[in-house]
């Protein structure tokens, strides 16, 4: 028998290192070729790694959330014949791992419907374990009623039945301090009779205290999420601008329209008008359809509008890009949103939709609240977030009505986006919303 080490390949574009985001094997385990060991993320994407060889695993290098260099061990394994250990330098394996990516992401601090651009993640990456630890006691925990003499010590969970749960929690009992006569000191009801009968005191009143620490540790797609917000607040002077619109007329046209769509059409929402605004005004602020390389001081304008739709998923904040959004109708675009979205929650996008925004969308739909601020999504200089729509009193030509209101929050980079321009942006962005049909005239 031999033994294996499988290090850590490289895995392309410059990467010196990976962090480690979820282990597939355990040590004892038997494995064959191809079968997955575990999963890195470099800044660009998430990695499947697999094995070169069959064996038994009998080190695992590393835990989720550490980093990792190329080069470094990551998995020794018992091998049939030699392996590569005591023949000087180790063998390359005998096929490449398998680099699966899984999503390239643009990451957005604000979330929801549609729901930011730079982190890569797994659809197959686990969740970290949690750690629930409970604050030290002084003494162990006096018991009352019969059954052991022996105190429980604190954070040992008593053992119960669902129904003696229950009773001690309508008599207002805490089972931590109760003794237990039953089989590993289960507490029964002749248990909660003993504690009573012998001075136990009750309160019905009393809420009972909750104890414990649980302690998460932020690796992978939240490791990103958070690094990516830390350098959009720190490298950007946000300017944040709010204004409310009636959606009334709006919203009468898209009822309509879903009212008397085909078959085949999609039923549609309000993003779609939204971005028709942005690629009619956009042309006249090419400042604000931009990315600024604050390293190299150059800001990028870019001609097509590249809508990023910040997209809540079970793995985190992710953005999809609607591709030249100036080239789709609201139908074109109402489909190609609900593509991306149902790609990237499924964790089937592709590289070309996460990546390449030059301006965000971040909704939280009917949670919208009546404001938020947005925080840019880095290396753009202006993030869109629309409000809940609310029907509320405004005065119209003198009369008090009611309309349907929605606040428009937008945060904009200062250093080259000035505040007349973000906010006659904003302004003209109002103006086709509140008179829909000027969305679709030349």
């Amino acid at each position: 028998m031999g033994r294996y080490v499988f290090k850590l390949p490289d895995v392309g574009e410059g990467t010196a290192e990976a962090e480690i985001v979820a282990w597939h094997v355990a040590v004892g385990d038997e494995i064959h070729e191809d079968q997955n060991l575990v999963d890195v993320m470099t800044d660009k994407a998430t990695v499947e790694m697999t094995s070169p060889v069959s064996g038994k695993v009998i080190s695992l290098h590393g835990e989720p959330g550490q980093m990792a260099a190329v080069g470094s061990a990551l998995v020794e394994l018992e091998v049939e014949g030699a392996g590569n250990v005591g023949q000087g330098k180790a063998a390359p394996p005998k096929s490449v791992p398998t680099a699966k990516e899984k999503k390239e992401t643009s990451l957005s601090p604000s979330g929801g419907e549609g729901r930011g651009e730079g982190a890569a993640v797994s659809a197959n990456s686990q969740a970290p374990k949690s750690l629930n630890q409970s604050p030290p006691h002084p003494s162990p925990l006096p018991l009352r009623g019969r059954g052991s003499d022996q105190p429980r010590t604190f954070g040992d969970k008593p053992l119960a039945s669902p129904a003696v749960r229950e009773r001690a929690h309508e008599l207002g009992i805490e089972l931590q301090y109760v003794a237990g006569s039953g089989p590993a000191g289960r507490i029964t009801h002749a248990d909660l009779d003993a504690y009573v009968s012998s001075g136990g005191q009750t309160s019905t009143a009393r809420p009972a205290q909750r104890e414990g620490i649980e302690e998460v540790k932020i690796i992978g797609l939240r490791r990103k999420i958070a690094e990516k917000m830390q350098a959009s607040k720190r490298r950007i002077p946000h300017y944040a601008y709010i204004e409310e619109i009636d959606m009334t007329e709006l919203e009468d046209l898209r009822a309509h329209l879903n009212k008397t769509k085909r078959a085949d059409q999609p039923k549609l929402n309000v993003l779609p008008f939204l971005i028709r605004a942005l690629v009619r005004v956009l042309p006249d602020y090419p400042q604000i359809n931009a990315r600024f390389d604050d390293e190299a001081g150059v800001v990028h304008r870019y001609a097509p509008v590249h809508a990023g739709i910040a997209t809540q998923t079970a793995n985190g904040l992710i953005v999809p890009v609607v591709r030249h959004a100036e080239a789709r109708d609201v139908w074109d675009l109402a489909n190609e949103i609900a593509r991306i979205a149902l790609l990237t929650r499924e964790g089937k996008a592709s590289r070309d939709d996460l990546t390449g925004s030059t301006i965000t969308i971040t909704s939280l739909g009917a949670l919208g609240g009546l404001a938020t601020t947005p925080v840019i999504n880095h290396p753009e200089v202006a993030i869109i977030g629309p409000n809940a729509i609310i029907e509320r009193p405004v005065v119209k030509n003198g009369q008090i009505v009611v309309r349907k209101m929605m606040n428009l929050s937008s945060s904009f980079d200062h250093r080259v986006v000035d505040g007349f321009d973000a906010a006659e942006f904003i302004q003209r962005i109002k103006a086709m919303l509140e008179h829909p049909a000027t969305l679709f005239m030349d």
